[in-house]
């Protein structure tokens, strides 16, 4: 399930210089070079920040895996608090939105053939609404990513962990989830392991814990996870981080896929088979996600 983008906010960056700049443009603008290798190679990363009334939420969990990407495509390191001031001043350009709203910030290699600064900007964008999705539930199915879960240790070149901008393959999932009658994908490894959604991480509730998959698999570290762990924990719920088998998954009482602007949906079919919804747990986990001012 991807999300539709209405553009309201763009702030360009120039990354000419180590300390950087940033302007407002209008979003329609033409800005990108046909021959930027963000669009020829999809060479490039990003990150996509809630926001709720101005405040990027997550940020320095968004901030420090923008910086484990570049680090991962051996891209110039971002100036980080340049980033943390364009992000900042995006979000809170749309304070009175009344609706739910996004920052995306991306930065590209450059142009393709030259040598040349980087290119970046931040686009801050109305989001959908998750209300239906956070009562009703999803409907998702299972599809194998082509790897086994060791593949960041064994293939670190094939960049699995790192947020490009090149999103072809999970599109393609997208649309034969839709062509299966389902609306997300739940990624496995070629060797039974559960691993993430396309754009977004999985929690599941086994024997009373809440699991999610390791980065160390191939996966992102998920900033909406990592919040949504830390306020079970000060519930006194019990978290794990930890492998989960498909058949493991099986198991789950319930299962969750979590993403920056549609915070915890809860699963409730995986490949036409019912999960059970815990519509209390979902609202709790919810509630807490909305109720985060940083």
């Amino acid at each position: 399930m991807g999300t539709t983008m209405k553009p309201l906010i763009l702030n360009f960056l120039d990354l000419s210089t180590p300390e950087g700049s940033f302007a407002r443009r209008e979003p329609d603008e033409a800005l990108i070079r046909v021959d930027n290798l963000g669009i020829t190679r999809g060479d490039g990363i990003f990150e996509t920040a809630g926001v709720i009334e101005g405040v990027p939420l997550a940020l320095e969990a968004h901030l420090a895996r923008f910086a484990r990407s570049a680090s991962m495509l051996d891209l110039p390191e971002p100036n980080l608090d340049l980033w943390r001031r364009v992000v900042v001043d995006t979000a809170h350009q749309m304070a009175d939105a009344g609706v739910l709203t996004g920052v995306k910030f991306c930065m590209t290699r450059g142009i393709e053939g030259e040598v040349s600064a980087p290119t970046g900007w931040a686009l801050g964008f109305i989001a959908d609404d998750p209300t239906a999705v956070r009562r009703d539930g999803i409907d998702v199915v299972k599809l194998d990513r082509g790897f086994r879960h060791d593949v960041a240790e064994t293939s670190p070149w094939l960049l699995q962990g790192a947020k490009t901008l090149s999103y072809a393959v999970n599109k393609a999932a997208l649309r034969e989830a839709a062509r299966r009658g389902a609306t997300d994908v739940i990624f496995t490894s070629t060797d039974g392991y559960i691993l993430e959604g396309p754009s977004s991480s999985l929690v599941a509730r086994i024997d009373g814990v809440y699991v999610t998959p390791p980065p160390s698999m191939g996966i992102l570290p998920g900033t909406t996870q990592g919040d949504i762990f830390t306020c079970l924990e000060r519930r006194g719920l019990a978290t794990r981080v930890d492998a989960v088998k498909v058949a493991d998954l099986d198991r789950a009482d319930g299962v969750w896929l979590c993403s920056s602007t549609r915070g915890a949906a809860p699963v409730r079919t995986i490949d036409g088979n019912a999960v059970p919804l815990d519509h209390a747990a979902t609202e709790l986990i919810n509630g807490d996600l909305d109720a985060r001012r940083s």
